[in-house]
This record gives C-alpha cells, structure tokens and sequence, in this order.
C-alpha cells in the first residue's frame, strides 16, 4: 500500500475501535513514528495532514527536525539519556519517557534556563519485563509526588509498552493496568490538576490499547512504514 492508503486503512481501524466503545475519535491521537523513514517520507507524512511526529534519538531526528520542525508537533519517544537532555529541549513539544528524577530534575533545570514548561508522560514498566525502561507500579506515586514539586514539568499523562511478542489481545492486562494506574493518580490529587492521557499502542496492538482508554497510540511500519536500518 502507499503511505496514504496505509493512513486510510489505520484511520478507519480506529473509527471501527471507536465506534465498537462508544469514544470519540478526536479522543485518539495518533503520532507517526519516523524513526526508520526518511526525512522525505517524514514530509509526505506531514504533507498527508499527520501533525504528530514521534522520534527516538536525537542524533537520528537532528536532520529531519532541521528541516520540517515548524511543520506538526515533536514527540521524544526513545530512552533520555540526561546529558541529552540540552539537545532536545525546547525541540519536542513532547517528552514520553520520564522514568527517574535525574532525568526529572535535568528536564526542570533545563525548562527553567528556557523559561519554558515540558510536558512529559511518566513511562511505567507494567509488564516488568526487564529489557524495558520505566518505573515500576509501585515506584510511581512516590515518583510521581517529588516531580509534583518540579515548577516547570507537566505530567501530561502516563506511558507504557506491552511486550513485542504477545497476542494483541494478551497485551490488554498492560493496557489497563496503566489506566488504572492513571485513575488512582488522580485519585490520590498528586498533581494540582487532572493527568489525562495515556500513551500507549503500536502497530500490532494499538486497537486493544484504544478499548483500554489510550488517548495516544504510537504507530510506526502499520502506518508509515519502514525503510532504515
């Protein structure tokens, strides 16, 4: 298929979750992860009216951020190291993978010398799978009140991977959970306003994740495709 027939195809699969659970579809946004396309496919993917863009590394996205960054919104999806922290902040309207106070407290410094505020996802390693980053469920609501006292971080919501390998339908234990997890967040008024979305869904379970509540999926090869090594 080309890109705008693959665009198509998950649009209606979505519309198809949506109506089957009564949301909304403006509920669901969807990042394009670029990360093994070129920056002219990342264009045509802008080109085609995706605003979200979702990258991993910077050294990789330095060249198509160069080149398209007034163009959609910039995700960071990848692992942050903190002494990359300098490269992209201020770059990505989004930080999805807050997962330890270095990193915390580097994003607040950082966002202060800026003047800025960063909206980052807390990225929870439900399943424990070992090869996965993120915290814990256990260690989220302590983690979750010391970076309530970092003045210029916004927990926009909270973000988790399910493992590659399942069935989409076994990956929905995942899913809930960290709807869950977002519920008693609130719940427990860590933050002085309402966390509300959830990142998660890839190419192969994306469907199950929107039946779970995700507000965003991440979708890569289902959606644009796949062309680097």
């Amino acid at each position: 298929m080309s890109l705008s027939e693959r665009i198509e195809h998950v649009k209606t699969r979505i519309a198809d979750v949506c109506r089957q659970t009564g949301r909304s579809q403006e509920s669901i946004h969807v990042i394009a992860v670029t990360k093994y396309v070129s920056l002219d496919t990342t264009r045509e993917v802008l080109d085609l009216g995706l605003a979200h863009i979702g990258e991993n590394r910077w050294q990789d996205v330095k060249p198509k951020w160069e080149a398209l960054h007034e163009r959609g919104t910039w995700h960071f999806l990848g692992h942050l190291q903190t002494n990359k922290v300098k490269d992209v902040i201020g770059k990505f309207t989004y930080i999805h993978s807050l997962d330890r106070m270095s990193l915390a407290k580097e994003l607040d410094k950082q966002a202060a010398g800026r003047g800025i505020k960063v909206n980052c996802f807390i990225q929870v390693n439900v399943s424990g799978e070992e090869t996965k980053y993120g915290l814990s469920p256990a260690q989220l609501f302590d983690f979750a009140t010391e970076v309530s006292l970092l003045p210029n971080l916004h927990i926009t919501g909270l973000m988790t991977m399910a493992p590659y390998e399942l069935e989409a339908e076994e990956t929905r234990p995942v899913f809930r959970g960290l709807r869950e997890l977002r519920d008693e967040l609130n719940e427990r008024h860590i933050f002085p306003y309402e966390v509300m979305d959830l990142s998660m869904g890839m190419s192969g379970d994306f469907e199950v994740a929107i039946e779970e509540g995700a507000t965003w999926v991440r979708l890569g090869t289902i959606l644009v495709g796949k062309e680097l090594n």
